[in-house]
C-alpha cells in the first residue's frame, strides 16, 4: 500500500549541490571583522547582519556570512533573495532576541525569503528568550499571540540545507517552513520548557521535499507539525519530548486547504508527550484530504496517546461539536510501534461519520499501559487492516461520546 516516496533523489541533488559549491573558493563576509558587529549582548546585530547578507547575496561567486563565537543581540532581520550564487551562513555564536515581547509588532524575528541554493550551519544558537511571552500567552490573549515572533522562518526557500543549529526558547514556533522545496533540516536541537504554549518545534505548510533528520526536539507543543499543502516528506531519527508529539494537522479549520500527501515518519523515539503519532482535523469546518501517511519503527515511552487519529480535534472546546469533520483521510499506516502508554487508551481512531477513514493499517504494534489496566484501542467510523502481533487488540475499547479537548 505504501508508495515509493521520491525523497532520496532530492537529498542527493542537495548533496551534490553543496559538494560542488565547496570546491569553489567561497568569499567570507565576517559580521565582526568587516561590518563592525559587537559580541557584547547589547549592540544590535541587525544592520551588520543585513549588510553582510546583501554583499554576499550580490556576489557572483559562492559566499559565506560568518557570525563568530560570542553573544549578539538581534532586534530583527529579513534576509531576502534571490542571490546571484550559492550562499551560506556560518553561525558560531549565540543570537538573542529582545526578551520583551512588546519589541515585536509582527510574528517575524529571523526570516529567509526567496533564497535558492542556501546552507546554514556552524553550531550556533538562536535564543528567542521567550519566558516573558510564555506567561502572557493564553488562549484569551489572541492579539498578544498574533505578534509573537517565530525564531526562524524559511519562506519560498529552494534547495537548502540547515545543519547543526539550535533554536532555544522561541516566543512562538521555533522554525516555520512555508512554500519551500527541497529543504533538509539535519542535526538540529530545539528546546523550550514543556509548559511553553504554542512553541511547535518545526511547522511547515505548502512545501514539497522537506526532510527532517537526526534532530532532538523538546518543546511545549508539537515537536513537528505538518500543515496543508505538504507533500513528499521524510522525518526520521527524531527524538521528541516533552511536547505534543509528531502531528499531521490540525487541518480543516480554514477554507481551500491543500492536500497533505506522501509523508513518512520512521525510526523516531517519543518520550513523555501528550501524543505520539497523530493526525488531527477540526469538526464542522472545511474540507481537505490527507493520504499516504506512514508511521514506522517508532518507540513510545510513557506517551499519553501513542497512536491517534482525531477528527474531533477540539482544543479548549472551541469547535462545532455536533458536526462532522469534512477532511478525508485515506491510506494511512502505523507499523512496528512499541513502548508504553501513560493512559489505557493506547490507540484512538476517531474518524468522521460522513467521511470514514479509508485503508488504515495497523501492523506489529506492542504498546503496554504503564498502569494496572491493560491497554485498549478505540475505533469510530473505521475498520483498520491488521497484521502481525497487535497489543492492544484493535478496537477493543469503548468509544468516546464527546470530542476530547486535546492539545
Amino acid at each position: 500500500m505504501a508508495p515509493h516516496l521520491n525523497i532520496v533523489p532530492s537529498m542527493f541533488v542537495l548533496l551534490l549541490l553543496f559538494i560542488s559549491a565547496s570546491k569553489v573558493q567561497s568569499d567570507a563576509f565576517d559580521v565582526v571583522a568587516k561590518f563592525g558587529a559587537k559580541a557584547d549582548g547589547k549592540t544590535d546585530l541587525s544592520k551588520p547582519f543585513l549588510d553582510a547578507w546583501k554583499e554576499a547575496c550580490a556576489s557572483v561567486t559562492p559566499s559565506t556570512v560568518v557570525i563568530p563565537k560570542g553573544t549578539y543581540l538581534l532586534s530583527k532581520v529579513n534576509l531576502e533573495g534571490p542571490c546571484k550564487a550559492p550562499i551560506e551562513i556560518n553561525v558560531q555564536g549565540t543570537i538573542q532576541a529582545p526578551a520583551d515581547p512588546s519589541a515585536f509588532k509582527d510574528p517575524n524575528w529571523v526570516r529567509f525569503y526567496s533564497v535558492e541554493n542556501f546552507k546554514m550551519f556552524g553550531g550556533g544558537i538562536f535564543d528567542g528568550q521567550g519566558s516573558i511571552a510564555y506567561e502572557k500567552n493564553t488562549c484569551e490573549n489572541r492579539e498578544f499571540r498574533s505578534k509573537l515572533p517565530v525564531n526562524i522562518r524559511f519562506d519560498f526557500v529552494t534547495n537548502a540545507l540547515i545543519q547543526d543549529i539550535t533554536s532555544k526558547d522561541s516566543k512562538l514556533f521555533h522554525i516555520n517552513v512555508f512554500a519551500c522545496k527541497n529543504i533538509t533540516l539535519e542535526r538540529l536541537k530545539i528546546e523550550a520548557p514543556d509548559e511553553s504554549p504554542n512553541t511547535d518545534g518545526i511547522h511547515m505548510g505548502k512545501s514539497e521535499g522537506v526532510n527532517i533528520i537526526a534532530s532532538d526536539i523538546k518543546t511545549g507543543d508539537d515537536c513537528i507539525s505538518i500543515g496543508d499543502g505538504t507533500k513528499n516528506m521524510v522525518i526520521k531519527e527524531i527524538t521528541c519530548g516533552p511536547g505534543h508529539g509528531i502531528s499531521i494537522g490540525s487541518l480543516g479549520k480554514f477554507q481551500n486547504e491543500e492536500p497533505v500527501e506522501g509523508i513518512k515518519i520512521s525510526n523516531c523515539t517519543i518520550t513523555n508527550t501528550s501524543n505520539g503519532a497523530r493526525i488531527k482535523t477540526w469538526p464542522g469546518e472545511h474540507g481537505g484530504a490527507v493520504s499516504e501517511i506512514h508511521f514506522e519503527d517508532i518507540t513510545m515511552n510513557n506517551v499519553s496517546s501513542p497512536i491517534l487519529i482525531d477528527q474531533q480535534y477540539c482544543p479548549w472546546n472551541k469547535c462545532k461539536k455536533n458536526e462532522e469533520s469534512k477532511v478525508k483521510l485515506s491510506n494511512i499506516s502505523f507499523k512496528n510501534i512499541r513502548g508504553t502508554s501513560a493512559l489505557p487508551e493506547a490507540i484512538k481512531f476517531i474518524c468522521s461519520e460522513s467521511s470514514p477513514c479509508q485503508n488504515v493499517e495497523l501492523a506489529d504494534i506492542d504498546i503496554k499501559h504503564n498502569g494496572a489496566e491493560p491497554a485498549t484501542s478505540q475505533c469510530l467510523n473505521v475498520k483498520p487492516i491488521t497484521s502481525g502481533k497487535l497489543n492492544p487488540i484493535p478496537c477493543s475499547g469503548p468509544i468516546p461520546k464527546t470530542p476530547g479537548a486535546t492539545a
